[in-house]
Order: C-alpha cells, then sequence, then structure tokens
C-alpha cells in the first residue's frame, strides 16, 4: 500500500505539472499577442517556479536507497567547549526541526539532555515523512559554528563543534536480529520537564551494545516499557545503518562513508561573525543567509549533498568497469 500510495503521488505530480506547464504556456502567448508586460512577469514566475520544483523532483527521483523512502532518526551531540557548544547544538537541532516542519514532516523529540548553563548536550528527534531519510542521510558529520559567543563578557568570537547523525527508522520490511546478551540496559530518571511523575522514577532506558558500542536512550514516555521499546527500535534502525554504511564503502572505495561522519571530519562551517557565510565543505555549496540555514532552509545543501554522493557512486562503478 505504501509502495502504490507512493507511485500515486509520483503519478499525479506529472500531471499537475504537466497542467501547470501547459498553463504557463498559455499565459506566454497571451502576452506576447496583447503585449502584456504584467502577464508577462506572471508567466516568467510561473516558469522560474516550475524550473525549481522539476530540479527538486530530479534529485528526489534519484532517492532509490533501500531505506530512502524510510522516516529517520536525527541525533544531535554537542563537542568540547561546554556551554557554547551545548548551545550549537540546541541550534542544530531547533534548525532540523524547523525543516522537517518545511516539508511537512512530523516531528516527534525522543530524547533530550540539557546542557548545564544552557543548551543541549544530546538530543535525539524522529522524523516522519516520505523519503525523510534520503533526504537528511547526508546531513551526518560534525558541524562547526564561528560567532561572537553570547556568553563571553569579553565579546570574543569562539569556535564550536556539534555532531549529527542520521540514521533510518526500521520498518517491518527489514529484520535486524539483536541478541539482549550483547546489550547493557540502564535505566535512570529523565532530565527536564515533564512533571512529578516523570522526574522522580526511573523511566528513562539506555540501552548500549556491546559488540558495536552503539549507545541509544529514550525518555519521552513516561512509561519505561515504552521508553525501552523505543529504545530498542533505534537500536535496530542504528545497527542496520551501520550495515548499510557497510555496504556503501565496500561499493564504493573511492568515497568511504565513515570519513563523512567521523569526528574531526566536519562537513559544514556556519560563519556568523565577523562575516557571515554558511559553507558545505564537500560540495563547495554557499548560503550568505545563516539565518536562513538554521531556520531549515537546507533543501540546497541537501541536494547538492545527494547529487555529489550519486556522482561519486557512479564515477566509481565506471572505475570498477574499466
Amino acid at each position: 500500500m505504501r509502495e502504490r500510495t507512493d507511485l500515486d503521488e509520483r503519478l499525479s505530480s506529472i500531471g499537475r505539472f504537466e497542467s501547470e506547464l501547459e498553463d504557463a504556456v498559455t499565459l506566454v502567448e497571451l502576452a506576447e499577442a496583447e503585449a502584456d508586460d504584467a502577464t508577462e512577469k506572471e508567466a516568467i514566475a510561473l516558469l522560474e517556479a516550475l524550473k525549481l520544483e522539476a530540479e527538486r523532483r530530479q534529485v528526489e527521483a534519484l532517492l532509490s536507497g533501500e531505506a530512502d523512502a524510510n522516516d529517520c532518526y536525527i541525533e544531535v551531540h554537542a563537542g568540547a567547549g561546554g556551554t557554547e557548544s551545548c548551545d550549537w547544538a540546541r541550534m542544530l537541532f531547533r534548525m532540523y526541526a524547523r525543516w522537517a516542519e518545511r516539508h511537512k514532516f512530523k516531528v516527534e523529540i525522543i530524547e533530550e539532555t540539557p546542557g548545564d548553563e544552557a543548551g543541549l548536550k544530546s538530543a535525539t528527534l524522529v522524523v516522519k515523512g516520505h523519503n525523510a531519510y534520503g533526504w537528511a542521510k547526508t546531513e551526518s558529520g560534525v558541524h562547526r559554528l564561528v560567532r561572537i559567543s553570547p556568553f563571553d563578557s569579553n565579546a570574543r568570537r569562539h569556535t564550536s563543534f556539534a555532531s549529527v547523525w542520521v540514521y533510518p527508522v526500521v520498518d517491518d520490511r527489514i529484520e535486524i536480529d539483536v541478541k539482549e546478551s550483547d546489550c547493557r540496559i540502564d535505566t535512570y530518571r529523565s532530565s527536564g520537564a515533564g512533571g512529578q511523575h516523570i522526574n522522580t522514577t526511573d523511566s528513562a532506558v539506555r540501552i548500549t551494545h556491546i559488540p558495536s558500542g552503539i549507545v541509544v536512550a529514550c525518555q519521552s514516555e513516561r512509561s519505561q516499557h515504552k521508553n525501552r521499546a523505543t529504545a530498542w527500535n533505534m537500536l535496530r534502525a542504528r545497527l542496520y545503518e551501520q550495515e548499510i554504511e557497510r555496504r556503501e564503502a565496500v561499493a564504493n572505495a573511492t568515497e568511504a562513508s565513515k570519513t563523512d561522519i567521523g569526528w574531526g571530519h566536519q562537513i559544514r562551517s556556519y560563519v556568523l561573525q565577523p562575516y557571515q557565510l554558511v559553507k558545505d565543505l564537500r560540495t563547495g555549496t554557499t548560503s550568505g543567509t545563516p539565518g536562513e540555514v538554521l531556520d531549515g532552509e537546507l533543501d540546497p545543501f541537501m541536494e547538492a549533498a545527494l547529487a555529489h554522493r550519486l556522482e561519486g557512486g557512479a564515477a566509481a562503478v565506471v572505475e570498477d568497469l574499466d
């Protein structure tokens, strides 16, 4: 049913695109016949909007990975730097939530660990919507912020780092076998707001997968049982994502995917002072309006990263054939 819905949506979008293109052509002909500048401007605006939509659809059509259509988890972790990095992690967390809202995806907060003074030490949200993982998967990596610190009384410029990890929600079609004997399960009190119950009972759950070192945590529910179930789902998803990374590394030796997500290998810089610039270090994509990027305007960066990854994969295939 999901595949059928996806195909129906794609066919409908093609029909809408064709109809809007016909309307634009009609407007152009009408503007030429009547020498109407206003109609001409309207037609040009419509054609420019269609061009952008066609480019977006072109990239989206390439989201054919095994889990690209799935929902996804987005984890943000503050790096070294105390309050500065925790505040930067909070800004990134908000950025991805706003990006998801722009796409009309549903967002749920799974876990939040506040910083000692401000911001977040770590946080996890789940983004639910068609192709959520496909769009967001290239965001995994280290993100760097340069700005005048609001926490420094001397107004000095600071550099902060935070890491982002994106992995797909595993659905019923994908089987992941996890042995409970390979895991350590810890329970603890949830942090943050939530009322008397959530702050006085050990409802939060942390699971450590000993063979891989993967750690997941959930504290979004009042029930330890529900948090435990969610944490197991997150662990299965992380193990699945790890397997996808392994397959990609084998299939594309020229672009080891771990390089993009390893700590110390930043993928994007956000400079707020002394000038304003956001630059993706993998693709060279830039924006002179970091405020808009931090408000969720991430599509240009995601599209360029997807195209870059696909071009790398195509190059590896050609090299193998040679």
